[in-house]
């Protein structure tokens, strides 16, 4: 039938008129303007047809394209040119619509229907988790058996028609000539290489800059919502290349040596734990061209236990909140990857399965939303048994619009004095957010002396005020658990350094707004080394623990805590015994000796980092043969299906 419809007379109009628009005007540059206009047309019905289709319905679609903020017309743009330069490349004008836009429509289609049973829309990476995609079909079709029908049914006469269409395509759409073929390309491939700047979200770039596009991957809803379907998909490209590791599989999984901690049972009377990420706390004495008095932070001071080396600088928290709870590293992981969105999408071994197998009740604390950074579904496959984000904890008391530490540390006394049972509270705090608007606080008691113009001074001011409030909060939440009969251990650090703007460079302390990637080990721990304490109500503070990564973190407290376990204290023993920062551009040994680039030198991977990164493949994306070999506590929930 459809190949009747396409020999019809209403087909042979088509093709006159087509070759009639782009082939018969005696103008080269009418031309060339009416096959770009034409070009241009197919482009924004296309980005508004898959607009529509990803947002199940016209909501914003007119807003999107009309914005002065420019995502929507900046996809028009970028489709219009690669249909251009596709055209030249095929040697027919018009041809490459039968590429383009099958290919942004029928992911927009696959992201309307996950939407509907998984909520978030669809991610390049998804393609990592097709046995999953596999097992949610059934429930699709149980659930909406005759959209499965007409989807189906669409599919197979959709790919029908493109084949038909297409070879009906190559023998009536008109030639290009060569010349007009080239300059095409002259223009259009450099256009397509400048708009793949746009793709690296993590770097800088003046073209996404100037069209006032703006990747937000830390809400990736509101990102695929503000810079529609198409751009947002292109920035989670990056993320999805999860290659297994050279030399991966069954034979080198069992090959890493393990410990069986089965026979030991732990402390003989399980010490209660929290666990609290600050936001961007940092010690602000470090700016040493400056004097702070009194000191801000001298209970974390007089307590420390020494440093977390942090991946991150300004943002990114969901990162180190990722290694810290599961001891992996984003280190394995691809640049500008967010495991929290992309990744995270079956159980994960964590602390929170540690201290449930352990008996112990594992819950998480938030004073925010609980869609930010996806920590509703994240924690739940960490095996949370319960999130209270800022949808279910009490009014708190704010510090300008984030809600204090002080009210958490009071959530958090108070849950625990609910508890009958040990517990592991892992809590994530908001105050010190940026950014540092001036007269976020009524008064700011820490006095600043030194060479800062008004806003810089500003800016350091109501930051510095947070620390403080941030270390006397830390201080109440110790003299409460002084007081207790339980041993209590409470471990806290900072997630990463603050997004202080200028202060940094007035102040000399660093070149940029921003820390370095790539330098030595002393410049590399100046900019990403934030305070650590781990303290017990019975046996006080850890010392000498050094700078480590967030992922050395999970050995540290079950250590102290007085566990053993396979990974957290065996494996992760091993890897603490040689490093102490396991970090995407370098390792840095115990003496402080450098590997910086070892990632592109895989043949003389140490065997201890190369066993590391098999077995976080092997859990995150592998077939988890060795989770009851080093995680047996995750193992045995997840055969009770709890």
């Amino acid at each position: 039938m459809i190949a009747l419809v396409m020999r019809s007379a209403a087909a042979a109009r088509f093709a006159s008129l087509s070759t009639d628009f782009g082939g018969s005007a005696r103008s080269p540059a009418l031309r060339t303007a009416l096959s770009v206009a034409f070009c241009a047309l197919l482009a924004l019905l296309a980005t508004a047809t898959v607009e529509i289709i990803a947002r199940d319905g016209l909501a914003d679609v007119r807003e999107f394209l009309t914005s002065p903020v420019r995502p929507g017309m900046t996809t028009v743009v970028m489709l219009t040119v690669l249909m251009l330069s596709l055209d030249a490349v095929l040697g027919r004008r018009f041809i490459s619509a039968l590429i383009v836009l099958p290919l942004v429509i029928v992911p927009a289609i696959v992201s309307n229907q996950k939407q509907h049973y998984l909520s978030d829309p669809l991610y390049p990476s998804d393609v990592l988790f097709g046995r999953q995609i596999m097992e949610l079909l059934p429930v699709m079709v149980r659930d909406r058996p005759w959209t499965a029908v007409a989807m189906l049914v669409g599919i197979v006469l959709s790919a029908t028609a493109i084949v038909i269409f297409w070879r009906f395509a190559w023998r009536n759409f008109p030639k290009l000539p060569r010349a007009s073929r080239v300059r095409r390309l002259c223009v259009g491939l450099p256009v397509i290489a400048a708009f793949g700047s746009l793709m690296d979200y993590s770097q800088y770039s003046f073209i996404r800059d100037r069209l006032q596009v703006v990747p937000m991957m830390w809400d990736q809803k509101e990102n695929y919502r503000s810079n529609g379907f198409i751009l947002a998909f292109i920035f989670n490209i990056p993320m999805a290349d999860v290659a297994a590791p050279v030399g991966f599989g069954t034979e080198a999984l069992d090959a890493i040596p393990g410990r069986n901690y089965g026979y030991l049972s732990g402390p003989r009377e399980k010490p209660d734990v929290i666990m609290l990420m600050s936001e961007s706390f940092w010690d602000p004495t470090r700016l040493k061209t400056l004097s702070l008095s009194p000191d801000p932070m001298p209970t974390i001071r007089a307590e420390q236990s020494g440093y977390v080396f942090s991946p991150e600088f300004g943002g990114m928290t969901a990162n180190v909140e990722f290694e810290a709870l599961t001891g992996f590293s984003n280190a394995f992981l691809p640049y500008g990857s967010i495991p929290y969105q992309q990744y995270i999408r079956r159980d994960v071994p964590s602390l929170a399965t540690f201290f449930r197998g352990e008996g112990y009740a594992a819950r998480s604390l938030h004073p925010f939303s609980g869609w930010f950074w996806n920590r509703n579904e994240v924690y739940k496959d960490f095996g949370f048994e319960q999130f209270r984000s800022e949808e279910t904890l009490p009014p708190m008391e704010k510090r300008g619009i984030f809600a204090s530490d002080e009210s958490l540390m009071k959530e958090i006394m108070n849950e625990a004095d609910g508890m009958d049972r040990p517990f592991f509270f892992f809590g994530v705090t908001l105050q010190g957010h940026g950014p540092y608007e001036p007269n976020r606080y009524a008064h700011n008691t820490i006095d600043i002396k030194g060479n800062l113009n008004v806003a810089d001074r500003a800016t350091l001011g109501t930051y510095t005020q947070g620390v403080k409030e941030a270390d006397d909060s830390l201080k109440m939440l110790m003299d409460w658990a002084e007081k207790r009969d339980r041993e209590t251990i409470i471990v806290l650090w900072g997630d990463h350094l603050p997004p202080l703007g200028n202060v940094y460079m007035a102040t000399g302390y660093m070149p940029d707004q921003v820390a370095t990637r790539k330098a030595s080990v002393s410049v590399m721990k100046q900019e990403h080394e934030t305070p650590l304490v781990i303290w017990s109500n019975k046996k006080g503070s850890k010392k000498d623990v050094g700078t480590i990564s967030p992922s050395l973190l999970p050995y540290h407290l079950l250590k102290f805590a007085g566990f053993e376990h396979p990974y957290y204290t065996g494996f992760l023993g091993r890897v603490q015994k040689k490093y102490r920062v396991i970090d995407r551009y370098q390792l840095i040994a115990r003496d402080n000796a450098a590997s910086p680039d070892w990632v592109l030198k895989p043949k003389n991977l140490d065997p201890l980092v190369r066993d590391y990164r098999y077995l976080q493949h092997d859990i995150m994306f592998g077939k988890a043969q060795t989770l009851e070999r080093f995680f047996p506590q995750h193992a045995w929930l997840y055969a009770q299906g709890t």
